[in-house]
């Protein structure tokens, strides 16, 4: 058993922890706003997954998969909300003068998460590359959620962090802001090529 959990936390690792738009779009929100204003972009991204684990553990997320135009339509709509965080994270003002910009929130990364068929198709291929032996289906399926969900936490926070331990080395406005446009330019640009090889992480 401790096998099984074990294949399905790497799994977890490589598969959510891996650079890409949602990964980028933490380590953007911490380096723009340290590690303390993104928690709670961090608490939407993991309750978004939250939904995509429940959902690939009880067939609702193949069911959502199964359907290619719906699944093509919430695609298209995650990757223009990130284009939407991107623009919040460039246009972000706070710490630099009095004046405030938009800040990236709980809202953000939940919506993100929630409307990534990704997520869920990661989700899925966790559950069923990784089965937990020796006990029933409805407890494997707990184990394999829980221990998901848990590695989910620490990868996330890692890139979250990351983004804030470079944040902590910005000493004028001037630094603050240009490594927010740098996020916002890493973030588009790799939205842009997803978009035309329609992957989406």
């Amino acid at each position: 058993m401790y096998e099984a959990l074990f294949s399905i936390a790497l799994t977890t690792a490589l598969l959510l922890g891996s650079p890409g738009p949602a990964p980028l779009a933490l380590a953007a929100v911490g380096a723009s706003s340290g590690v303390r204003q993104g928690v709670p972009f961090l608490s939407g991204i993991l309750l978004g997954l939250l939904v995509a684990i429940v959902a690939a553990a009880t067939g609702l997320g193949a069911l959502l998969l199964s359907y290619p135009s719906l699944s093509t339509v919430c695609q298209i709509v995650a990757i223009a909300y990130l284009f939407y965080v991107a623009y919040k994270i460039a246009t972000n003002r706070s710490g630099l003068s009095h004046a405030e910009g938009s800040e990236v929130g709980f809202r953000d990364g939940f919506i993100l998460n929630l409307l990534n068929p990704k997520a869920y198709a990661a989700c899925i291929a966790i559950f069923a590359n990784n089965s937990v032996p020796d006990v029933s289906p409805l407890i494997g399926a707990v184990l394999a959620a829980i221990t998901c969900f848990i590695i989910a936490i620490l990868v996330d926070s890692l890139w979250l962090i990351f983004g804030g331990v470079l944040h902590r080395f910005i000493k004028t406005p001037e630094q603050l802001r240009n490594l927010r446009l740098f996020f916002a330019f890493l973030l588009t640009s790799l939205l842009i090529w997803i978009s035309t090889t329609q992957i989406l992480h």
